[in-house]
């Protein structure tokens, strides 16, 4: 059974800090791509980054890229997402997502926007900018 489980997130002020992680079980890092996505508050889910599973390349999206890492604990199945210097645009759900066929966007462009190419999800972690 695959599960992902996020945590870490919570209320920071801005210029602030978090790092979420994501617990993965049913597989290991290496057998596959994992995700993350957010929504706004009445917006739509859209990516923020992913990790592969050769090699651990990552992939940061342009809106974030300068603010957030991915990274991976291949002993402990874990996936992190540090996001720095955080706003009140990065108020949201932050899930982790993952695949084990490697994306079409992914094999095009290293892209990981897509949020139908993933079919497991986490429940989410709530992350709240305000001061």
């Amino acid at each position: 059974q695959v599960t992902l489980v996020e945590s870490g997130g919570g209320l920071v002020q801005p210029g602030g800090s978090l790092r979420l992680s994501c617990a993965v079980s049913g597989f290991t890092l290496d057998e596959a791509i994992i995700a993350w996505f957010r929504r706004a508050p009445g917006g739509t889910i859209e990516g923020v980054a992913c990790i592969s599973e050769r090699h651990g390349i990552a992939n940061i999206d342009a809106s974030v890229k300068d603010r957030f890492t991915t990274s991976r604990d291949n002993a402990n199945n874990d996936v992190y997402l540090q996001m720095d210097n955080l706003g009140p645009e990065d108020t949201g759900v932050y899930y982790c997502a993952a695949t084990q066929i490697r994306p079409p966007s992914w094999i095009r462009s290293r892209q990981c926007h897509l949020r139908q190419e993933y079919p497991f999800w986490g429940l989410g972690t709530l992350v709240i900018i305000s001061s």
